[in-house]
């Protein structure tokens, strides 16, 4: 099984992914779809972080001037040699789990910050909001006003440095359903589509609590504009290029103190990364410093794709890489390392939820039906268990097996189907299951040749441990030729295995023959 782990202790953010997956051997150049589809550019390059040598992943604009934003010809030669990082923080445009200051004063020591108005410079932000904005350093600006944080995640506004313009903010400020229009609109894999759609479904849901709206009313702010649609696009996109099985993280960090946010002044983490969090398989931690250090487009990124380990699983490394965050730290190193090797055999994570609903007045006939129909609605399985309900009145426990994505269909279709009034789900969780295929067996009986299915068990490295053949299939035969059930399916099985016994060369065991 191909493994990803990733080394959350100095937190993580949409930045920082990109970079240590970068840095850990996925090709950048996967992510042209997104710098096609929203006319931004992701600047690549490597940055000294504490001595470790770690990827920085920036968002650009095109320039003005024609020239390239991915450094050429701009007179910096950071694509050749790590940028170094000051001792005060001074770090790209800081963006990202890097830290977060409410408040700074400017006066910039080798790169101009501009600003393109002459009013108060100020930040106005919801809670959710990704991308820190936070120098340890200060720099002068071309307005002498006061420079007062009401956004301590995002500027609405691009930044120009080194010659080029960030992304930081840049685009509509979308709603839930504008940013899925978007994905979908955008040349991506069919699995990259999903898995960017779930991550802000995460977020969404994340702010639409904080806030007390619904989901496709509230706007993402500057987590829906281009940076940040190119941050989360951008990771599905390497992740799917490294084409790993399975993917871990241990505690992350989310720093400590206090932020200012435009509703005022919150502890750390955020409100929106503490709703990520709490519906997330792996576990926070504070610290190691007084700045944020897990931003809600991270936390979100981790909670979709991530299972939560303390401590790293046992696996040969084949890869590894740093992803810089934007700010520097005189004890600690700020980056999200990643880690990509052969974590062994093991069964595949499969995210799913479970319905239920208790049921005390359904006919048998309705209840015999349900397996059918809440599987063509998109259940994964289907269990009615007998019980005792309030009264002492027999009832049923129905419970549906489905996949996120399709709860609220399956429900639906529980719900119309036995007149219930209400149907639970249980919160996000998964199950392992063994991969499956099916392979056809064909049976000899007396002269005549009938085929049989039969679904075929394995873990992630493919050693199987199951057969058992398709009972439909196994019935119609023993009809047909007055064999009993048992003894089609036992065939069926066994010449599936003699099968694959002679491919790979192995004894064949028909002990795992009944699956029934």
């Amino acid at each position: 099984m191909r493994l990803l782990a990733f080394d959350g202790r100095m937190g993580a953010s949409g930045d920082m992914l990109l970079g240590a997956l970068v840095a850990a051997g996925a090709d950048q150049s996967v992510l042209s779809p997104v710098e096609d589809a929203l006319d931004v550019t992701y600047r690549v390059h490597e940055v000294d972080k504490n001595g470790i040598l770690a990827t920085k992943v920036d968002v650009l604009l095109p320039e003005a001037d024609g020239g390239d934003p991915r450094g050429e010809g701009h007179g910096d030669d950071h694509r050749h040699q790590p940028e170094p990082e000051s001792g005060d923080g001074d770090e790209d445009d800081g963006r990202g789990g890097g830290g977060v200051d409410a408040e700074h004063s400017h006066q910039h020591q080798y790169r101009r910050h501009d600003h393109a108005r002459d009013e108060e410079h100020t930040h106005h932000r919801d809670d959710g909001n990704e991308h820190s904005h936070d120098h340890g350093h200060s720099h002068s600006h071309d307005h002498g006003h006061p420079h007062t944080h009401d956004d301590h995640h995002h500027h609405e506004h691009s930044h120009t440095r080194d010659g080029h313009t960030h992304a930081e903010g840049h685009g509509p400020h979308r709603t839930f359903p504008e940013v899925v229009d978007l994905v979908e609109s955008m040349d991506l894999p069919a699995g990259v589509v999903e898995d960017a759609t779930a991550i802000f479904r995460v977020l969404g849901e994340a702010e639409a609590e904080v806030h007390g709206t619904d989901l496709d009313a509230t706007h993402f702010h500057e987590v829906g504009a281009d940076d940040a649609v190119a941050d989360v696009v951008g990771v599905c996109l390497l992740l799917d290029d490294l084409d790993v099985d399975r993917v871990v993280t241990g505690p992350v960090a989310v720093g400590g103190g206090e932020a200012e946010m435009s509703h005022g002044t919150y502890p750390v983490p955020a409100p929106a990364v503490v709703n990520i969090a709490a519906a997330a398989d792996w576990s926070v931690r504070g610290g190691p410093v007084e700045s944020e250090l897990l931003t809600p487009t991270g936390a979100a990124i981790l909670a979709h794709l991530a299972e939560g380990v303390e401590t790293l699983p046992s696996m040969s490394v084949e890869s590894s890489g740093y992803g810089a965050g934007g700010r520097g730290f005189p004890d600690h190193p700020n980056v999200l390392r990643a880690v990509v090797g052969d974590g062994g055999s093991r069964l595949v994570r499969d995210d799913i939820s479970v319905l239920e609903t208790n049921l005390d007045d359904a006919t048998p006939e309705v209840l015999g039906g349900l397996q059918e129909t809440l599987t063509d609605a998109g259940a994964r399985d289907v269990t009615i268990v007998p019980t005792t309900m309030k009264k002492s009145r027999p009832g049923h426990l129905v419970k549906a097996v489905v996949k996120p994505e399709d709860a609220e269909r399956v429900a639906y279709r529980l719900a119309v189907e036995t007149g219930t009034l209400g149907v639970r789900e249980h919160g996000a969780g998964h199950r392992w299951t063994a991969r499956r295929e099916f392979e056809t067996a064909t049976l000899d009986i007396d002269g005549d040749d009938y085929e049989v299915s039969v679904k075929v068990g394995s873990d992630a490295d493919g050693v199987v441990y199951d057969r058992s053949a398709e009972y439909d299939d196994a019935l119609a035969v023993a009809k047909e030729t007055g064999l009993p059930v048992r003894e089609v399916m036992r065939r069926a099985v066994d010449a599936v295995a003699s099968a694959d016994a002679a491919v790979t060369g192995s004894d064949s065991d028909s002990d795992d023959s009944n699956g029934q």
